[in-house]
């Protein structure tokens, strides 16, 4: 823990009572290998943003040359963790009373940077510009604030999949989640800080303000604290929080004794702000007034709002600024006026970070020569603060854990590689990967909750049995138990804070703390063991297929994907079973599976397309290392490639549980090649194809995939997408529509789930989907091969 000193009055606004304590871990973190700076400064908020490198753990894989001495044992390959420097975006937000603070301990913390220059952007640029170059010894370099703005909105949507929500105080799930749309423009920007604009965005650089108003967040301040005596934003808003407006606020009924449907009016509509204070003879609370006021101001911009959005066709309004704040009772009055004005034609969406849009903004003015466009982002959970962490709102107990300093922070990770939609999409734009949103079924997030909580003493003994050579790894495990639990903790309060809440989050969230803590692979010496066991197996499981009849085998190849699918350590009635019984293998697996009809059970058609012509190119989304990729996946495989049909296999571009990763399939796939010919052929002849799928998740979403794979998808002309396992078949893609027949497979390896689903532990679902443009005709012959 590091010291900071005292926040002087004069500099500060108010005076604090004591030092304040900032963890440098927790806030501002990698500030040692910060490059470059930007900073957007309001009137009562700054927002500062830095690109850091970050050094951590990761695992390599690397195949041995079985042809020397180099392999003392018959291991495929081995295993080595090494050091990899990827690169990072912080965004730090706190209130304007620490700016002097946070400088002093950036300045003393602030080993070097490439930079001069910081960027600045916000009113409060020039006021705090001597100070900010003082104490840096850097130069401020003002940016223009919509452009700014412009750009970090555009950032975020692109980048951030749950960036943007629906408003409803009154539903069992308050914030409702947009899907990220590939194609964000154009749409219609209602920024309130002191006062409101309206900003037309047409593309990336085109833009136009369009509108605005005066009445903004500055009117709802000032008139405030005339009325209330209130100096500060926050307690206005909690003040509003708290009262009544129909105490000051003329109704409808007041007017007419009901509502007066000949204009459609009802009797509980506003029909004069204030319109009581002025005939009432008395006193009206502080709370009422607020409230009142802050009615009166949200309807008025969200009038404004729906006249622009209708005059230019704009169906897609954000709103955002300071007057936002994630505040409910302001985003409550706001939709409010956007239902009633629009009737429902126009939803207002707001931003889970909408506070750091300058200051991404200003970051990406200040790198364009690094073209941070070119790549993707990724939020990283272990990081970042939820929505709603510093609202006035917030749960008195929450709120004292995040101790004297009130900050908030995001941090983005960039990726390796441009993600883009998987082109089998039926309708992007309404693609929605995870099965069941947590944060609407109450039952089934308390059951995820409990499970994910139930299972860290394991992931903890886990990580730490895969660094035993590294006697600090024991430490740093626990503080990953740490700050998972706390994660947990969060979202039982919050389970909005990090967008829709899922079994695919959760998944992720854990995958992030972990690598946090450098446990980049937990499960790479299981997976190295097992793949080294399956292969042993492999020649003598394709000879036994080879045996059947042409139908027979068809069933055994499926059986085969299920029964290897059943091995999963990420299911805890599996690895128990792992755990206590190494020897546990395939055959058992497939005794452990439910017996036909199956849960989901599409096995009759799938045959009978099986009977007709060979697909032109099928991709196959594999799970995980050993057994299930060795002997359930490649005999399939080779089936499909002895049909005639071009296969590409989309593995992890890194780990996660115990998935196969592109690494360690591209190892795999060279050792079968050299015991199966139909496998070696298919490589020689670019028929068989290993992609990475650009996830590091158990989970998958289709819209953000490697371009790379999108490309290949593209060029094959994929006519069938197989998607396996629990996590990518069940969690997530369950109900996703394709443009091209569909093949997903899965083992229920969870018994509540399987209760839900209405089967039982190892029951199956086998979904075989065909387009209806893709129907076959009725009087097309089947082909018997």
């Amino acid at each position: 823990m590091a010291e900071c000193g005292r926040v002087d009055s004069h500099t500060s606004g108010h005076t604090m009572d004591k030092s304040i304590t900032l963890p440098p871990d927790e806030i501002f973190r990698n500030l040692e290998n910060a490059k470059r700076f930007a900073i957007d400064i309001g009137g009562s908020l700054t927002k500062l943003a830095y690109y850091s490198t970050v050094q951590h753990k990761v695992a390599k894989v690397r195949s041995f040359d079985h042809t020397t001495k180099e392999a003392a044992s018959d291991k495929l390959y081995e295993i080595s963790v090494q050091e990899e420097v990827t690169a990072r975006l912080h965004f730090i937000k706190f209130e304007n009373a620490y700016i002097e603070t946070c400088l002093d301990f950036i300045k003393d913390h602030l080993v070097n940077t490439d930079t001069k220059v910081i960027k600045a952007t916000g009113g409060g640029a020039h006021k705090f510009k001597e100070l900010i170059e003082r104490k840096l010894g850097l130069k401020v370099d003002k940016e223009d604030e919509m452009t700014c703005l412009i750009k970090g909105c555009n950032f975020v949507l692109k980048n951030i999949p749950h960036e943007a929500f629906v408003y409803a105080k009154h539903a069992d799930s308050e914030f409702r989640f947009q899907t990220a749309n590939p194609d964000i423009f154009p749409y219609l920007l209602v920024n309130i800080g002191s006062g409101v604009s309206i900003v037309k965005v047409e593309s990336e650089d085109k833009f136009e303000r369009i509108g605005g108003s005066s009445i903004g967040g500055g009117t709802f301040w000032g008139l405030g604290a005339l009325l209330t005596k209130t100096k500060r934003f926050d307690e206005l808003l909690q003040l509003a929080s708290k009262g009544q407006h129909t105490s000051v606020d003329m109704l409808v009924k007041d007017i007419y004794g009901g509502s007066y449907a000949y204009l459609g009016l009802t009797g509980d509509l506003i029909a004069s702000s204030f319109g009581k204070s002025a005939t009432a003879d008395k006193e009206f609370s502080k709370e009422d007034m607020a409230k009142s006021l802050l009615h009166m101001i949200s309807n008025d911009i969200g009038q404004l709002a729906c006249l622009y959005a209708k005059l230019h066709n704009l169906s897609r309004v954000y709103f955002g600024g300071f007057f936002i704040r994630g505040h409910p009772v302001t985003m409550h009055t706001i939709t409010y006026s956007i239902n009633f004005f629009t009737k429902g034609e126009v939803q207002a969406l707001f931003l889970r970070h909408e506070g750091y849009l300058g200051a991404i903004g200003a970051f990406l003015k200040g790198a364009e020569e690094d073209n941070p466009n070119q790549y993707s982002w990724g939020e990283n959970y272990a990081g970042s603060s939820g929505l709603m962490s510093v609202s006035p709102d917030m749960n008195p107990m929450q709120r004292a854990r995040s101790g004297t300093f009130p900050f908030d922070m995001l941090e983005m990770d960039r990726l390796e590689r441009q993600l883009v939609n998987l082109p089998l999409l039926q309708d992007p734009s309404s693609y929605i990967p995870d099965t069941v949103d947590l944060t609407e079924d109450a039952l089934a997030r308390e059951y995820w909750l409990y499970c994910f909580e139930e299972a860290l003493d394991g992931v903890v003994k886990r990580a730490i049995a895969s660094q035993p050579e590294m006697p600090e790894a024991a430490a740093r495990a626990e503080k990953f138990r740490q700050k998972y639990r706390h994660k947990l903790q969060t979202l039982r309060q919050q389970p909005f804070a990090y967008g829709s809440l899922t079994v695919r989050s959760l998944l992720d969230t854990r995958e992030h703390c972990l690598n946090e803590f450098n446990f980049p692979d937990p499960y790479s010496k299981i997976k190295q063991r097992e793949n080294d066991v399956a292969l042993r197996y492999y020649q003598k499981a394709v000879r036994s297929l080879e045996e059947l009849s042409w139908e027979e085998r068809q069933f055994a190849l499926v059986r085969g994907v299920l029964a290897g699918n059943v091995f999963d350590w990420g299911a805890k009635a599996v690895s128990d079973v792992l755990e206590s019984d190494p020897e546990f293998g395939f055959e058992e697996a497939k005794r452990q599976l439910e017996v036909r009809p199956w849960l989901v059970d599409s096995y009759d058609q799938w045959l009978e397309r099986q009977k007709g012509p060979p697909h032109k190119c099928a991709l196959f989304f594999v799970d995980n290392s050993g057994v299930d990729i060795i002997l359930g996946v490649m005999p399939f495989v080779r089936e499909l490639l002895s049909r005639g049909t071009e296969v590409v296999l989309a593995s992890n571009s890194g780990p996660a549980l115990n998935d196969v990763t592109n690494s360690e399939l591209q190892i795999l796939t060279e050792r079968i090649a050299a015991m199966d010919p139909v496998i070696q052929a298919g490589l020689r002849e670019d028929r068989l194809t290993l992609v990475q799928s650009g996830s590091s998740s158990p989970c998958l979403d289709l819209s953000r995939l490697d371009k790379v794979l999108a490309m290949v998808v593209r060029e094959r002309q994929t006519d069938l997408v197989i998607i396996e396992g629990m996590g990518r078949a069940i969690h997530t893609n369950y109900y996703a529509m394709l443009s091209c027949e569909s093949l997903k497979m899965a083992v229920i390896k969870n018994s509540w789930l399987a209760d839900r689903l209405g089967g039982k532990l190892f029951s199956v679902v086998f979904k075989y989907e065909v387009p209806p443009d893709k129907q076959p005709s009725p009087d097309c012959a089947a082909l018997t091969p």
